[in-house]
């Protein structure tokens, strides 16, 4: 019974909807045992190691030893049920595996945010299938909020179905968006956009976790999103979020492809189509 879920070939996503379910049971169960891990070690944060990230000489590319704990844990769980599929994960990189299915993981998005003892981080998985991302798990593990979607099969709050908002006028909109610190020209760019949209909506957070701004448009508690220079660990679990809960998640010229760019905007579609419109304009 175990092989038949990870054979090559047996993934017809539309046709097996417990395919699906299975999936999206193991990915919780890895999310949730990860979370145990983020849970105790914020209140020991004198105890854990933080290093930058191997190949990076920026200053805020940090990895701690609990982003590289919880994803070993996250792979364990995950290989355990589907020992074939590949893996794209933010510290691991891609191992490469020849399958028509990926997961793809951020083991704790916010490890600034968890550094300093500030509750708001999270883990991300979402498995892909021929690059489509089909399930998504999205686990606050110091809220215990669990977010979790299906291709085809809605998006979930702790078990309950969510929507994006219906917040129609811009000016009435609650925005969230993310810093570029990478690239000097990104910088310069989302300044610009940053101004524009600024005195036009009610209001713009920066928390410091795109997964869970992406997560929180899903469930209406935002209404748009945009940042730039984001990784596919960043989006692809988020992005199916808000697509199942009937919201639009694209790159800044309208393609749906926001994960190659990295550069996405996202929201409900009144107010995605509003954002998107300024935005596309700005040079």
């Amino acid at each position: 019974m175990r092989a038949a879920l990870y054979n090559l070939n047996l993934w017809d996503f539309s046709m097996e909807s417990n395919l699906l379910a299975g999936a999206l049971n193991v990915a919780t169960a890895a999310a949730l045992e990860a979370g145990k891990i983020i849970t105790h070690n914020i209140t020991q944060l004198d105890r854990v190691k933080v290093n930058n990230k191997i190949g990076t000489k920026n200053r805020n590319e940090l990895v701690s030893e609990i982003d590289l704990m919880a994803e070993r844990t996250i792979i364990e769980h995950l290989d355990h049920s589907y020992p074939e599929f590949n893996i794209v994960s933010e510290e691991a990189g891609d191992l490469g595996r020849k399958h028509d299915c990926c997961w793809v993981i951020d083991p704790m998005d916010g490890t600034h945010n968890f550094l300093h003892g500030h509750p708001h981080c999270c883990i991300s998985i979402a498995l892909k299938y021929q690059g489509e991302a089909v399930v998504a798990v999205v686990y606050d593990a110091l809220r215990n909020e669990l977010f979790t979607a299906r291709k085809g099969g809605g998006a979930q709050l702790e078990g309950r179905r969510i929507r994006v908002s219906d917040v129609s006028r811009l000016s009435d909109s609650l925005l969230c968006t993310g810093y570029p610190y990478r690239d000097a020209a990104e910088i310069k760019l989302w300044l610009k956009t940053f101004a524009a949209l600024m005195p036009r909506s009610q209001s713009i957070h920066r928390t410091g976790s795109s997964v869970l701004d992406l997560a929180y448009i899903a469930c209406g508690r935002y209404d748009g999103f945009w940042e730039f220079g984001l990784h596919e660990w960043d989006i692809a679990a988020g992005a199916l979020l808000i697509r199942e809960a009937g919201g639009l998640v694209t790159d800044i010229s309208g393609s749906t492809d926001a994960e190659k760019s990295g550069n996405v905007v996202a929201g409900n579609p009144k107010i995605h189509e509003k954002m998107n419109h300024m935005l596309s304009n700005i040079k």
